[in-house]
């Protein structure tokens, strides 16, 4: 690779390390305390300050679960297929089905069955900037938003905007399965509903 161009490879390493960090709502001690990486030199890494190199970086992906060549910006190889890989938060197992910082974003997340009448367990309805978009694949899906409850069933879907406090379970003791797309807007971190 030509020296311009490597430099312009590793120029570009600081503001997607500094995005995806932001878009996992993560702070940087958070990521230091994971990763063993001091506080300082992720600041450096994320700002330019510091080049970046193997020993930083694949702590980095293995953390943030993306191969190393989404942190470098590397050449498509070609190949089309995805290589997800899971991703467990809040009990829900997601399985990315589109490349890390692809527009709009798609998923396919699992949804653990539960015992409808337990009044605790409910999650927090949270709020973000976008629209979502999602699909039931399997089961049924029960959508909060905001004050209204709605069940979907396998083979029905529904759009909201995400301003409105919302979050979505499965609606009995079935495991229940979603395919769901949202825009960059639709990554932002949540915040409370």
């Amino acid at each position: 690779m030509p020296e311009d161009d490597l430099a312009s490879v590793l120029d570009a390493v600081a503001p997607r390390l500094r995005a995806l960090r932001r878009r996992r709502g993560l702070t940087l001690a958070e990521v230091a305390e994971a990763t063993g990486i001091s506080v300082s030199t992720l600041s450096r890494l994320e700002s330019g300050g510091r080049k970046p190199a193997l020993d930083l970086l694949l702590p980095l992906a293995r953390h943030y679960r993306v191969p190393l060549d989404d942190l470098v910006g590397a050449p498509a190889t070609g190949d089309p297929r995805i290589h997800p890989r899971p991703v467990r938060r809040h009990g829900h197992v997601i399985i990315p089905l589109s490349r890390e910082g692809a527009d709009p974003q798609a998923f396919k997340q699992v949804l653990p069955g539960r015992d409808p009448r337990d009044p605790t367990d409910r999650p927090r309805q949270r709020t973000h900037e976008g629209s979502d978009w999602m699909y039931v694949l399997h089961g049924r899906v029960l959508l909060l938003l905001g004050d209204e409850e709605v069940v979907l069933e396998a083979g029905e879907a529904a759009e909201f905007d995400t301003r409105t406090p919302h979050a979505f379970l499965s609606a009995g003791p079935e495991v229940a399965e979603v395919l769901g797309l949202f825009s960059k807007d639709g990554q932002q971190v949540h915040v409370r509903g």
